[in-house]
């Protein structure tokens, strides 16, 4: 691992440890030219999930498109950065449990969806209303109803 501070690549690590839930390892460094510390992550690599959009067409996974349609969803509720952080996370998760190669628009739209409605039922239709794309008031009173129930 090269030294981010003087570009040297020998270095000793001081502590290793789960992080992000057991999937990732984060180890302290030393470096042994400049003597500065530093952190890094290890991951297991994997094969990039590639969500296929309504027209078809495909995209590499984006969390932080995801984050940010989520905190936009969120933006003025009472919900910290850390639960929509979570709220992202698990659906990371979701879609890591099957090892997929690709998830559908609508499929991950309808994840984030059913953690909204558990976590604040306005930022799930304020989601809902960008996501199913609503085009008349109707739509948005019969997406109301089937919150309720």
């Amino acid at each position: 691992m090269k030294c981010p501070f003087c570009g040297n690549d020998d270095d000793r690590v001081l502590d290793s440890r789960p992080a992000r839930d057991g999937a990732a390892v984060r180890r302290r460094r030393e470096c042994l030219k400049c003597g500065n510390r530093f952190t890094t992550y290890e991951y297991v690599e994997r094969t990039p999930l590639m969500v296929v959009k309504r027209n078809g067409s495909r995209e590499p996974f984006d969390r932080g498109k995801l984050l940010a349609g989520v905190v936009l969803a969120c933006r003025k509720r009472p919900i910290g950065r850390e639960e929509m952080d979570r709220l992202v996370d698990s659906v990371e998760a979701k879609l890591g449990e099957d090892y997929r190669l690709e998830v559908s628009s609508q499929e991950l739209g309808e994840l984030v969806l059913e953690r909204l409605s558990v976590l604040d039922p306005v930022a799930y239709v304020r989601f809902a209303s960008v996501y199913r794309q609503f085009d008349s008031p109707e739509h948005f009173v019969q997406e109301l109803r089937n919150l309720k129930k």
